[in-house]
């Protein structure tokens, strides 16, 4: 717990609740803080953690001042220091996060300090949720055989968070096959309000994984932060902020029959990806806010990094504490919650608007069924246009991977339509139908003169017989991912549908491979109470693993002859996901398109067996009197959905879930457990490696530098992703990843996945920006990790990796020039990590994502934009250009430059100029920044106080 707060508003006092009492420190009623009562519901929270950790030097009365006199139409330019409740990791992220932090204990004791001041001073809770593959499905036992291989993979893994649960204090453990980590934090491990140390204070979080925001829907302010941010905020620093803008999203309506409440979300992140609210919390407010079901809100927070926004928070109401009530929670804290947000104004009246920055509002009655893709979550498709859209977009990967004429044509009519217009579509198709000659002939040059993918390649299998596979194929239909697995109305929804198909006769396509990966445990208990398992698995969908699953790319491999036929054909085929993400290359190497979709729709989709399909105009089958069968026909109705929540869903099956949850099963029991302070590293291991961040690391920071006579190490183009640039997925033999494991005795069948060696640093560099959708624009025509290595005479292509040593051997710095949206997505340290691992010293782009800037500082790699309205095309950078940066060294007098000098000179000797912006936004950044990252800069601030 932080020191007494010095309280300079006197806003100390009592809550009594029942027959007990709490300290807080009120927010209403305090001179000086007037206009706390008029702050959105996000600010509040802020308000009372800068009020409660004043300590006169990082927070100070004029900080809470600063905050409480909010102005919403004000652009960020305050700092303030915001100390989370509580961090929540996942074990992907996690397991470098406690990796790092037994390095830091033996860097301490190196410099002279007290290692037990490596300790998290915060609760941390690590859920372990993305190791495990959907290796097998489709069987009864899947599940026990995934949860198997999951072990024999990673226990070098899972011995290690083993002794990281006895060492560190305040740090727990929940073992696999329990839950997906958000759906565990707003069923069991989120307080909503916090009561420790003798204070009731609003629970607050962040988290290793950018879904952390899931929680927001519980009214839980948090978000998704780097590892190496998660490290400091659990050793007690606090996390460095600008007081940010709040966008006011108003709900008015209610959700029509056959919307799903993923068709809701789709919606809003499309519609506040289009607004731009990268940075800046979002809120939800007005009359409909009450009848949004409390995992409708959870669905729609967990949505928050897909349309880009720090957090997208529900304020806490009747319906908060009923789903504490339900999930378990003990009757007092339920009180507690109630009690204390009433009395701090953070319990939602409709009649009482806060204040905002910005303003949206969505009629729910005007959402339609939707799906979005075939690569990026916020291009929303409306289910009636999905069969159009789907042709459109298939031309972008069959005509040797660019976009055919067709394309080009279709989208210049499209431009000024929302494709949620119907009218505005039928206007499209219409415009289309006048010019079908042209088009015709233009469809007929990639997929063949009918205008549907066409490439039809026999299979033979020896459990299916022979069928025909084409463009647009479903090869993948996953019912995966913490945001739509929480939500019982979908969930229940896909399990009545799959009663209703089966019921009806019809079947899966023998091509499609069926996951099915609840969030946690309590999402097979109702659906044995309800009845509904026998259906789901008749359609092949048993369970497979309690964890991300697919979403995360461990969809496991295709069956032999389906990736063969893919892969020798070139077939572009499909995936559709319940999913939050479905970048390139993410979710299945063999799978080019990729689709969000609602649990019923993804269920949908593999009873279809190909996206190039019209649900309205074509039947999924026929019965047996040869009537045709249409997806209207088994939809289930909403109020047979809100029956079955009612008769299958209970308090006692959550009690039943949690009574046990950090303690494992017998495998996790069963486990080696290392003991003692600083960890014992096995110098043969490939899963758990000591990092070099501290070696060599003196007392006290060595001044910054410039940057002199740099190369590019990729010049890359718009919404490059931390997925384009962080190790994901499988690992492949013939890459520097797979030598590497191969080096060391591994055989291929044990390679595991990039995720699950994320605690071996060797493993992540060779791993970093070879995403083998990456296109480097250093190279034409080519995409994986691969660029130009300058060292060399002309400049040949080798792998990224392999470049980065060569030029680290010449003690050549790098750049990486990018453009718009660079680091879009997840919160992931390794992109940061690898970057700078990599000799990179600068990113210059045109706009960077929050998470991914702030972590390349927390790496030590200054982020830098190009002037406003310039770009690499602009400027004629072709990325052959020796790069010298210059103002970078102003960081030593205590200030940041609001620009620094580069120059690229070209082979030629032409030399361009230009002014980058430096996107060191804080002067807390600043600190990291000087120190050579945030991991030095707490270890010298934690050794100064323990010295």
């Amino acid at each position: 717990m932080p020191a007494p707060s010095k309280d300079s508003f006197a806003a100390k006092d009592t809550l009594t609740v029942g027959d007990r009492s709490y300290d807080i420190y009120r927010i209403l009623g305090l001179d000086g803080l007037e206009n706390a009562g008029k702050l959105p519901f996000s600010l509040k929270v802020l308000l009372e953690n800068l009020i409660r950790t004043e300590d006169g030097a990082n927070i100070t009365a004029d900080h809470i001042r600063s905050l409480a006199n909010w102005d919403p139409s004000a652009d960020p330019d305050i700092e303030i220091q915001f100390t989370p409740a509580r961090v929540i990791m996942q074990d992907f992220t996690g397991v470098p996060c406690v990796v790092d932090l037994a390095t830091m204990r033996e860097a301490m004791a190196d410099l002279g300090g007290d290692p037990d001041k490596i300790n998290p001073l915060a609760p941390a809770e690590m859920v372990i949720d993305h190791s495990v593959i959907a290796d097998v499905f489709g069987r009864a036992d899947a599940f026990e055989r995934n949860v198997e291989l999951e072990y024999e993979r990673n226990r070098e893994r899972y011995q290690f968070l083993r002794w990281g649960q006895t060492a560190f204090d305040e740090f727990k453990v929940v073992p696999p096959g329990t839950g997906i980590v958000h759906q565990v934090n707003i069923e069991h491990l989120a307080r909503v309000v916090m009561y420790r140390g003798g204070i009731a204070y609003p629970d607050s979080c962040v988290g290793t994984d950018s879904h952390t925001t899931m929680v927001n829907g519980i009214g839980v302010l948090g978000w998704g932060v780097g590892g190496i941010e998660a490290e400091a905020a659990m050793l007690g620093q606090p996390v460095s902020m600008l007081i940010p803008r709040v966008v006011g999203f108003k709900l008015t309506g209610e959700i029509p029959t056959g919307v799903t409440a993923t068709d809701v979300v789709l919606t809003i992140t499309e519609m506040l990806r289009k607004h731009g609210v990268v940075g800046k919390f979002v809120e939800f407010y007005g009359d409909g806010v009450g009848q949004v079901p409390l995992a409708n809100r959870a669905t729609i927070g967990n949505m928050s990094p897909e349309f880009g926004s720090t957090a997208a928070m529900f304020p806490i109401d009747s319906e908060t504490t009923d789903y504490l009530t339900l999930t378990g929670r003990p009757a007092e804290q339920v009180a507690l919650v109630e009690a204390y947000a009433k009395a701090q104004g953070l319990w939602h009246d409709p009649a009482q608007e806060p204040v905002y920055s910005e303003y949206l509002e969505l009629d729910l009655s005007s959402v339609v069924p939707s799906i979005a893709g075939p690569k990026r979550p916020q291009d929303r498709i409306a289910l009636s246009d999905a069969k159009h859209s789907f042709r459109k977009a298939v031309h972008d990967y069959v005509v040797n991977g660019d976009a055919a004429p067709e394309t080009k044509l279709d989208e210049g009519i499209e431009e000024s339509f929302p494709a949620s217009d119907p009218a505005s579509v039928s206007a499209v198709h219409a415009e289309e139908d006048a010019n079908t000659d042209v088009v015709a002939a233009l469809h007929s040059a990639a997929l063949g003169a009918s205008g549907r993918p066409s490439k039809p390649t026999k299979v033979s299998t020896s459990e299916y017989g022979d069928f025909e596979l084409d463009h647009g194929a479903v090869v993948i239909a996953a019912i995966t991912s913490c945001t739509n697995t929480s939500n019982p109305s979908v969930m229940l929804g896909a399990a009545l549908l799959a009663r209703n198909a089966v019921d009806k006769g019809l079947t899966v396509k023998p091509w499609v491979k069926t996951t099915m990966a609840p969030g946690s445990q309590v999402v097979t208990d109702y659906y044995e109470k309800a009845g509904l398992w026998p259906y789901l698995n008749k359609l092949g969908y048993n369970l497979v693993g309690y964890g991300c699953t697919t979403c995360i790319g461990n969809s496991g491999p295709l069956p032999d002859e389906i990736s063969a036929a893919v892969n020798e054909a070139d077939l572009t085929v499909v995936s559709v996901l319940s999913g939050n993400r479905n970048f390139e290359g993410r979710i299945n190497p063999d799978v080019k398109m990729n689709y969000l979709a609602s649990p019923p729709l993804v269920i949908a989709y593999a009873l279809a067996g190909t996206m190039d399909f019209d649900f309205d105009e074509q039947p999924l089958g026929q019965s047996p009197d040869g009537s045709d069968i249409y997806l209207k026909d088994i939809w289930p109705t909403p109020q047979e959905i809100q029956a079955t929540i009612g008769a299958a869903i209970n308090q006692q099956m959550f009690t039943d879930s949690y009574a046990d949850v950090f303690d494992g099963g017998e495998r996790w029991k069963a486990l080696p457990t290392p003991e003692g302070k600083t960890f014992e590293w096995d110098p043969e291991s490939t899963y758990v490696r000591k990092p070099p961040y501290f070696d060599g690391m003196p007392a006290t920071p060595e001044p910054v530098t410039d940057i002199s006579g740099a190369r590019v190490l990729a010049k890359l183009g718009d919404s490059v992703t931390t997925d384009h640039i962080s190790p994901a997925g499988a690992i492949k033999a013939d890459t520097p990843a797979g030598k590497y494991l191969t080096e060391h005795g591994i055989v291929r069948k044990d390679f595991n996945s990039y995720g699950s060696r994320r605690g071996n640093h060797e493993v992540m560099i060779r791993g970093t920006f070879a995403n083998i959708r990456l296109r480097n624009q250093l190279l034409d025509d080519v995409q994986g990790g691969y660029t130009r290595d300058f060292t060399q005479d002309g400049g040949p292509q080798a792998f990224i990796y392999d470049a980065a040593q060569n030029y680290a051997a010449a003690g050549v710095p790098l750049v990486v020039l990018g453009g718009k949206e660079y680091g879009s997505g997840s919160s992931r340290d390794w992109a940061a990590k690898g970057t700078a691992l990599l000799g990179v010293r600068a990113v210059i782009t045109e706009s960077f994502e929050r998470i991914h800037r702030s972590n390349l500082i927390g790496m030590g790699v200054i982020p830098l934009q190009f002037p406003e309205g310039e770009t690499v095309k602009t400027l004629g950078l072709d990325g052959d250009e020796t790069f010298d940066i210059s103002g970078i060294t102003e960081l030593n007098s205590g200030t940041t430059p609001r620009t620094v000098k580069v120059t690229a000179t070209k082979p030629s000797g032409d030399v361009v100029e230009f002014d980058a912006v430096v996107r060191i936004d804080t002067p807390g950044e600043a600190d990291y920044y000087r120190n050579g990252g945030i991991m030095q800069y707490v270890l010298r601030s934690l050794r100064a106080g323990s010295a």
